[in-house]
């Protein structure tokens, strides 16, 4: 079992920046991909970006690409999310998941934390 805390929501206003950070213990030794999804009032959630634990591979969704960040810090087993140039549309509660198989869902969640951003 992998858990998963983030942490670094708030409020910003729209142009502004927020770093989100994912801090995992158990057995991290068994992911295979980290990402960060959100889930807007009255939608449903929606992938964001990934990262490979072991490697530098990452994939953004369109709406995020140029504008956020994905790393990771092995030696700390914490994965961040950095978000530049911030949108009223990016408001939502951001998620930090786990992937421990290569193929398959991912299967550990956080409890999410909530990003406001005002016009």
């Amino acid at each position: 079992q992998v858990q998963l805390v983030e942490s670094g929501g708030g409020l910003v206003q729209a142009g502004g920046s927020l770093r989100l950070s994912c801090a995992a213990s158990g057995r991290t030794f068994s992911i295979y991909k980290l990402g960060w999804f959100r889930q807007a009032p009255g939608k449903e959630r929606e992938f964001v970006a990934t990262i490979r634990w072991s490697g530098d591979i990452t994939d953004y969704a369109d709406s995020v690409k140029g504008r956020f960040t994905i790393s990771r810090d092995n030696a700390k087993n914490t994965v961040y999310l950095q978000m530049n140039s911030l949108k009223p549309e990016d408001t939502a509660v951001y998620y930090c998941a786990a992937r421990t198989s290569i193929f398959g869902n991912f299967n550990s969640w956080g409890q999410g934390t909530q990003v406001t951003v005002s016009s």
